[in-house]
């Protein structure tokens, strides 16, 4: 804990603050790119804190809540079969599909296990050749090399039965398709710290130039956040849009070699629907040819399942930024974590689980016809 102390110092968060303050001469929408920063803005308040000029805007960062329901279906039927383990991290099993979830496929009879890593599920197809073990692989940038490694030992190893379930997205495609959008109001970034620290932050001086939007690398203190504000907030004032690297005890310009060529060994870039978004140009991956015979889609042919977004939820203008949690009609009365529509609301970093959790039920709903979308 003493580490962690070091990074939610409130004297030093003061100070931060009050050059925040000094600087701001206008209003500002900032963007956090990253699920787990959108929980300690919450949890801490630092939006509050902020001067009135400075807005944090919540955008796709939770890899949970933009899997797209349609994986999620195909997640549900290969996790139905009887001659199938299916594995997946524990904030999958509530993320609901079209008319259940994993949790209810369990309960039905299914052998869905909670695991903590993809190498769990291997040592799992090691111990069952009978069975067809899947894992469940989603997330960004920063999951997907262990991910990645399991696959490899598979196919190094020759265990046959274990495949996966992929659906992993990138962040670099993410914002450039947030800048596009008409109703877009992002004017700066904070972005994730722990995806660049895999990927380093080569793919985003060029966002930075075409948008002209300062992209700030950001880790996930309170101090880490308060300092990418500052940044990005400085770097507005001045009318200038270039990348910083404010988390250097965990990022590298060149990100981690070896994690990207196991990434390159196995995936291949894809377009990928995100929940609630749609589809999103080269902004995923997919297990390469090499590595075919491992992807659960094609080996439970599955891949023409096709379902449409439940017309109630508005996690993807929340996703978007376009609203925040709590101006949705459905948050927190028809909508909860044990009745949620969406996964924003069932996942640790969704920022509708974010604003139940920490009781920012205040703010009047807001509806369709007035909502920034239309």
């Amino acid at each position: 804990m003493k580490y962690l102390e070091e990074f939610r110092n409130p004297e030093l968060a003061r100070g931060l603050l009050d050059d925040i303050r000094a600087t701001v001469t206008r209003p500002w929408a900032l963007m956090e790119v990253c699920g787990g920063q959108t929980h300690t803005i919450i949890r801490h308040g630092i939006d509050q804190l902020l001067p009135d000029e400075v807005e944090l805007i919540h955008g796709p960062g939770c890899p949970v809540c933009v899997t797209p329901l349609e994986v999620i279906d195909k997640a549900l039927e290969i996790a139905s079969r009887p001659d199938v383990v299916f594995c997946s991290f524990g904030d999958m099993l509530r993320v609901p599909g079209t008319d259940r979830d994993l949790f209810r496929v369990r309960g039905e009879g299914g052998d869905v296990r909670v695991v903590y890593s993809p190498l769990d599920a291997l040592r799992i197809a090691r111990e069952n050749p009978r069975k067809q073990v899947v894992f469940f692989g989603i997330g960004f940038e920063t999951t997907a090399p262990p991910n990645a490694m399991a696959v490899h030992q598979a196919r190094k190893h020759g265990i046959g039965n274990f495949s996966m379930l992929v659906s992993h997205v990138r962040v670099p495609p993410a914002i450039e398709a947030i800048m596009q959008s008409p109703d877009c109001r992002v004017q700066g970034f904070l972005a994730a710290g722990h995806v660049c620290s895999v990927m380093g932050t080569g793919e985003y001086p060029a966002l930075a130039e075409r948008y002209r939007v300062p992209l700030v690398v950001t880790g996930f203190e309170p101090l880490d956040i308060l300092e990418g504000v500052r940044r990005a907030v400085h770097q507005l004032e001045r009318g200038e849009h270039t990348v910083e690297n404010a988390y250097p005890r965990a990022v590298r310009d060149e990100g981690n070699p070896a994690a990207r060529a196991m990434l390159e060994d196995v995936f291949e870039v894809a377009d990928r629907a995100w929940r609630g978004i749609g589809v999103i140009p080269q902004s995923g991956w997919r297990l390469s040819e090499r590595y075919r015979e491992h992807d659960a889609e094609y080996r439970f042919d599955v891949a023409g399942i096709n379902t449409r977004e439940p017309s109630q939820c508005r996690s993807g203008e929340v996703l978007q930024g376009l609203i925040k949690p709590n101006q949705c009609e459905a948050f927190g009365t028809t909508c909860t974590p044990r009745t949620p529509f969406g996964a924003t609301m069932v996942s640790s970093e969704g920022a509708c689980a974010a604003y139940y959790l920490y009781r920012r039920l205040g703010v009047p709903a807001v509806s369709r016809e007035a909502s920034p979308v239309g």
